[in-house]
Formats: structure tokens, sequence, C-alpha cells
């Protein structure tokens, strides 16, 4: 904002000369506006008395200016946004011949008078009164500050006052006019009137008319061009050169301004004539505006991931309404932090495996970590408002309502999630939460519980849901297969997901304490089902199957979770900018935040298990089995991740990291989280290894290419080994009293649902889970017995489970 402040001495010679001016103005002004009125003598009253008492102090606002949004390169153009298309630029960035193109369009003696044209008024007054075609004598100082004025009001009532056909607004105008040519140079007012004015098209200032019209910069304009842009000003609708009938109406309007340069001297008579011959050629194309149309469709979800964090930032207004407007009008320069490589890579490998019009969508986020910049956001489906031509809804309710699924088309924050778009299951790369709430804990890498086939826990559930023990109201989760049961620790049980293994972990490590570790990391439970489980600690601590990812996520949220990890425990929000500038400044918003979510060593500790899934290993690590092996040999460099699938193959998730790069994908129907993915069409036998993985961890192998190789510090010895301590032996004991000896000795103990076959009698200490050692003060499990003699089958209980492990 500038502001124009008034002087002690006037225009012209002296205070008689201002009150010669203010008797003219009253008369004049309204004999050239408003010859109905003319010489009445009201008017020239108001003109003696009133105008040297007219306010001069004028407040200028910026014209609205457009925001560019760059890549990450600080260089290639990924959308513009704006509500009026406009550009400010330099006057040296005005050529001579466009500044003497207006002067002879609107105002022949502006380098002569003082922001009003005595001359100009009387000829306008004579001409009016003859019964020509009305001239108005309005000067471009005068233009620009009605001009100024609209744009700095703050009320739609301002708006009007400052365009409205009166005799009150054209003094105001005049007396603004003269202080304005006090303040300002005459280069620094048509500077000022040229970046202002409007063109038609949707374009303001003479920046973006000369690249709707002629999609050059405005140095490169000719005569020809300068001239017809000029002549556009007076009505920009009515000498519209892209139209019909406005065509031969602006070829016209050109041809005569650009005789009046030559009046003006600004052109000879030879240069005018064959600028005159000059055929009439425009584009007359508007400037692309918003996120659907975004430099490349598919970058559109990032682009409007920018402009949904924008609108939740309070540094950029105090309302969504402020901030939007801010946003269109600011003019800002923005560098995101989408890199062209990454997103590039993520789209490909996406639609290689799922064509736009797939129900099922393939979402993939690639996250930055200890920044928490989003690098890529990549779905097979098309950035675009219209739902025409969309498949019928997969939700039978929402079909029939006549509702059209998301599919070619949507602007959905699928990837990102939203008030209204909840995310999808997240399968077993929630046991990430469960093992790190464990670490925390004090229970090392190198803990180890028996997974039996089929687990009874100690969570409740309906006694008619499939994942309750038959019989009663416990959850009793099972493996995928059989062969998974045995003794495992954290490295070998995730590397298989082994869910009879995290189950046991979570109930030690206490489930509110699994969601805990979510929410530091970064997962957002949007559903309101899940959000009364995360938000009241004791429903949390019931939350059974919380480590197999029955909660609701997106790919960006896993993206960040894991690059936390990643980055030694360090969360930082997700962000998808470098920097924002305004008039050249850099904003603070685009600032990292962070905080230290995790202990460093915890967070290594997880990472050194989480190479196991992905075929990777450090010099600390026991791995065993992998679900996901060939990621290593794909991406070349040291990485960490995990898979997951939903019961049914709802939906199917992956998560590949390394210290530079985390890329997280989900896969799911978007329209309807029940949807099998199994069949239906879709070309995939297994979703989980066929569509979600190869994106995922090709879009990272791509992204990697030619970066250096950083290792994941390894994990201390206590974190591996733990403090341990020797369990009493207290097998054959009674319960009560294996409890009193166990406490005693700081453990932590439960008692594991269902009896064991041992030579113990009935209702006493089978065995205990683990045995021999654990760490100090962690839990002892009791099995108890069922007095019978041990067979060789395996532990008795056996169940349904509703979710699959990865």
């Amino acid at each position: 904002m500038s502001w124009i402040r008034k002087r002690d001495h006037t225009v012209f010679s002296g205070a008689a000369s201002l009150g010669i001016c203010g008797l003219l103005a009253g008369i004049v002004v309204s004999a050239a506006a408003f010859p109905a009125v003319a010489m009445s003598g009201l008017a020239a009253k108001a003109g003696a008395e009133t105008f040297d008492r007219l306010p001069t102090e004028l407040t200028v606002r910026r014209a609205p200016q457009n925001t560019y949004l760059y890549a990450s390169d600080n260089r290639t153009l990924v959308a513009m946004i704006y509500d009026e298309n406009r550009k400010d630029v330099e006057i040296n960035d005005i050529p001579p011949v466009m500044r003497n193109a207006i002067i002879a369009a609107e105002d022949h003696n502006f380098y002569r008078h003082n922001g009003v044209d005595m001359k100009g008024i009387a000829r306008a007054f004579v001409n009016n009164k003859s019964g020509a075609a009305q001239q108005g004598a309005s000067t471009l100082t005068m233009q620009y500050v009605r001009m100024a004025i609209s744009y700095s009001a703050t009320r739609p009532a301002d708006v009007v006052r400052a365009t409205e056909d009166t005799s009150a607004r054209k003094l105001r105008e005049m007396r603004y006019a003269m202080q304005v040519e006090k303040e300002m140079s005459k280069d620094q007012i048509l500077e000022r009137y040229l970046n202002i004015a409007p063109f038609g098209n949707g374009a303001y200032g003479v920046s973006a008319a000369s690249q709707v019209y002629f999609s050059k910069p405005p140095k490169d304009l000719s005569t020809e061009e300068a001239a017809m842009l000029a002549g556009m000003v007076k009505a920009p609708s009515a000498f519209d050169p892209t139209t019909e009938t406005g065509r031969p109406l602006a070829l016209n309007r050109r041809n005569y301004v650009i005789d009046n340069m030559t009046e003006i001297g600004a052109v000879s008579p030879a240069e005018a004539a064959r600028a005159k011959a000059a055929p009439l050629t425009v584009n007359g194309t508007r400037t692309p505006n918003g996120c659907v149309n975004s430099s490349h469709n598919e970058w559109g979800y990032f682009c409007d991931y920018v402009y949904r964090w924008w609108m939740e930032q309070d540094e950029f207004g105090d309302t969504p309404y402020d901030r939007e407007r801010r946003l269109k009008s600011g003019g800002y320069r923005i560098v995101t932090s989408m890199s062209v490589k990454t997103q590039d890579a993520a789209r490909k490998h996406v639609h290689k495996r799922a064509s736009d019009g797939n129900r099922n969508a393939i979402m993939v986020a690639a996250v930055e970590p200890g920044t928490g910049r989003v690098q890529a956001l990549a779905v097979n489906r098309v950035y675009k408002n219209d739902d025409a031509h969309n498949e019928p809804n997969s939700d039978p309710a929402k079909r029939r309502n006549g509702l059209k699924g998301t599919y070619p088309n949507t602007t959905n924050p699928v990837i990102t999630g939203s008030a209204d778009v909840h995310g999808y299951q997240g399968g077993s790369v929630f046991k990430m939460f469960a093992l790190v709430a464990a670490l925390e804990k004090g229970y090392p890498l190198s803990y180890s519980i028996y997974a039996p086939e089929t687990y009874h826990s100690r969570y409740v559930v309906a006694a008619s849901s499939p994942a309750a023990c038959p019989g009663r109201a416990l959850y009793c989760p099972k493996n995928a297969v059989k062969s998974m049961a045995g003794v495992h620790n954290m490295w070998t049980a995730f590397g298989a997901s082994v869910n009879t293994y995290f189950i046991p972990l979570q109930e030690r490590a206490g489930a509110e304490n699994a969601v805990d570790v979510a929410k530091r990391l970064g997962i957002k439970f949007r559903a309101a089902n899940d959000a009364r489980f995360a938000d009241d600690e004791d429903a949390a601590s019931q939350w059974g199957a919380f480590a197999l990812g029955v909660s609701s996520t997106t790919p960006l949220d896993l993206a960040n979770a894991y690059a936390t990890l990643a980055a030694d425990g360090r969360h930082c929000e997700p962000i998808p900018v470098i920097e924002i500038r305004q008039e050249g400044k850099p904003l603070p918003a685009a600032a990292p935040r962070c905080n230290q979510a995790v202990a460093k060593d915890v967070a290594r500790a997880a990472i050194d298990a989480a190479r196991c899934p992905v075929g990777d290993r450090s010099e600390t690590s026991r791995c065993r089995g992998a679900t996901a092996a060939y990621v290593r040999r794909a991406v070349g460099h040291p990485v960490a991740g995990k898979s997951g699938t939903t019961d049914g193959e709802r939906t199917a998730a992956f998560v590949a990291t390394t210290k530079q790069l985390t890329v997280a994908g989900i896969v799911a129907d978007t329209d309807n989280a029940n949807t099998t993915m199994r069949g239906g069409g879709d070309g995939w036998g297994n979703p989980h290894t066929e569509a979600v993985n190869p994106a995922v961890y090709l879009t990272l192998a791509d992204a990697m290419e030619g970066m250096e190789v950083e290792d994941f510090t390894p994990p201390s010895q206590r974190m591996i080994n733990g403090k341990q301590v020797n369990i009493p032996n207290v097998r054959c004991d009674s319960e009560p009293d294996a409890r009193t000896r166990l406490v005693a000795r700081g453990f932590e103990v439960q008692v594991a649902a269902g009896r064991w076959d041992s030579h113990c009698p009935a209702g006493t200490v089978a065995s205990t889970e683990p045995g021999g050692s654990t760490i100090e003060g962690g839990v002892v499990v009791l099995r108890l017995s069922t007095g019978r003699s041990p067979r060789q089958a395996a532990p008795s209980p056996s169940a349904s489970v509703s979710a699959r492990p990865g």
C-alpha cells in the first residue's frame, strides 16, 4: 500500500489559482459530463466553495496480482492462481511504443498538464454544447485515480461510488489527480496506469494483455500491437478482437490510435502506414487459472494440496475468505516442494498399473524425511470437476441416489485426505506403531514371543464378530498361514508380518500407547469411529485390532509417519512449499515445522526392524523372511518399509523409505471402501503385490537414481538386547503364588486367555511367556494348565480374524 500525502504548496501558483480551478471544475466538469445541468448556479457554487476542501490523501492499494506456483527447481511453472489476471511490470519493461500508444489513445497532453487538463475540459464543454459526440475530458491521471479508488475500496458501496456518473465523482477525481501529480513522476503514474487498466478476456494490466493477445511480454510489442491494446482500454468488451462483432471495431480503433501516434509525433507517417497495413492477428487465449488448469493435469492434485494447505494457515488471514483472497490476489511467488522427477515417476508407475478409468485408485505420496516436504502426489485419476462421463458409483446407496463415481474425473483429495475423505484401512503397515510403543516401553528388538497360529487376546469384542474367539467376546487374531507360528522377535515378526506376535506385543506395550505413537508420527484419525477410539485413552486401550491396521489413513499420512522414523524420530508436518515470496520478500510460513516425536534410538531400532520386510538388513539385524524381498535390489539404496493388506483384499498399502525419501501408497476403491479388489475385471490377482507395491518402490527407485547412498544409523545395544533379567521358575505354581513371586521381582503379570495342555495340575501355571528371561519390569504372561498331558498338536485356541498380514 502507498499513501499520497498533502503538501503545503499547490499545483498552480497559489491559493487563488486553486480556487479558479475549483470554479472551473464545478462549471465545466458538470457541462462536460452532464450537459443537462451545464452552467447551473449550484454547480458553480459547489465548485468554488468545496473543491479546495476535498480530501487529498488517497489510499492506493496494490491491485490484485497473479500468484505463481513453481516446482522445487524454482523454474518449472506448476500453475497460476488469480482473481484478475495481472502481473505488475516496471516502466523500464514497458516499451516507449506502448507508452506513446496509451497517451495517443487517452491523453495527448499527459506530459503537459498537472493531473487536470483544463484545456481538455474546455474543449469537451464546447464539443458537448455543440451536440457532437460526448467527451469526458478525463486525463490518464484521473482515470488512474478512479481505478485506484475502486481497487482500494473495502465495501461494495465504495466501489459504486468510485464509478458513478456524478459531478461529485469528477470533482473528487480531479482533486486527487492534482495531488497525485505532486507526489509521483509522470513515468510512475503511467506505470501504475498500465498495470491496473483492464484489457478484456480476463487480462488486467499490459503484461497480462500482451500474453493473452500476443503470447509475448510487453517489451516485445510492435507498434500495431501496442496501438490495439491501447485502443481496448476505452471499452474492452466492445473492442474485443477475438469476437466476430468486436474484431472490425478493434481494427478501426487500432488504426485511430496509430493516427493519433502520428499526430503527437510518436511515429512517422511511413511507420504509421506500415502499422495500419499489418493484419490484426491475435491469440485471445485466456491465461490458465487454478489447479484444474495446471501445466500438466497430473500436477493438479499437488496444486490442490497447496491450495488446501494454504487455506489452513492462520498466517494468511483470520478467515478462509481472507486466505483465499490473498492467495488469488496477493501476487505470491510460491516455490512448491514438488519434484518434477519424483512426481513424473509416481504418475508413470501408477498409470502403468491402472488406467484413469479403473475403479480402484492407486494413490502414491512421497515425503522428504527431516523436512516434511511433499515431493509427489499421484493417482490414476483425471483432475477435473466434470463428472458427467464418470462411471456409476460403486457404493450401492450412493448409486441409488444418482451419484456418479469419482473415476475417471475427480478433484477430491483422495491422496491427502480431508474432512470428507477419511482415508482407507492401512493393514499391517500399522504394526510399526505397536513396535515403536514396545521399544519405548523398554522391549528390545530381540524380544521373543511364541506366536501361535491363533492368539487369544484380552481385548473385548462383540461375540458375534467374525474376529471373536468361538463362543467368547474376546478378540482372536490368527496368521495368514500356519507356517508363521513359532517363536519370533521384532525383526522376524515384522519381516514376515506375524499377526499373533504383534497383538500380544501391543498388549504388553498398551494399545493406547500404540495409538499415541501413531498420532505423534502424523496419523490423523478423520473417520468418526476411529476418532472415538483415538481420542479416548480408555477406548484406545481396548482397540485390539489397531496394530493390524483397521483404522483409515491416507498415503500422505503413512509416508509422513515412516519418514519421521527415517529422520531419527524427527517429525515434520507435511508441507508442500519450500519458499513463499511476496514483492520479493520471503515469508516465514514456508519453514518446516518439526519436533522430536520419538527418541532417536527408538526410531533407529524401528527402522532396523523395517529393513527386514523389504529384503534389506543391517549389521545388527536378525531378519528371517520378507514379504517384499525384491525392493532392496530395485531401489539400490539402504531401504526400510512394510506392506499391508486387509481381509478380503479391500485395500492394500505399502511404504518404502530411504534416508532421503519416503514413498507410500494405498490401492482402494475410493467410492466404496468395502469393495474387494480381488477380480472385478481389474486384472489383479493380488492387488498387494501387483499394483501398489511396484508403484511405490519403483517410484522410489527412479527418484533415488543418481543420489548419494546413505545408510541408516544402527540402533544401540540397549535397543537390540535391552536389560535382561531372569524370570523365576513358577511352573506348576498356583496362579496367585506365581503372580506374587513375579510382581515381587518387578514384573507385570498377565494371564493368557485359554488353557494349555501340560503335566501340571489344572489351573496352575503350565509355562510363562517369555520363558527364561525378559526385560527388567517387562510383562510375563502366565499360561494356565488344562491338567491334561500334552499332545503333539499345537496349542488349543483357534478362531477367525478380520485382518490379513502384509
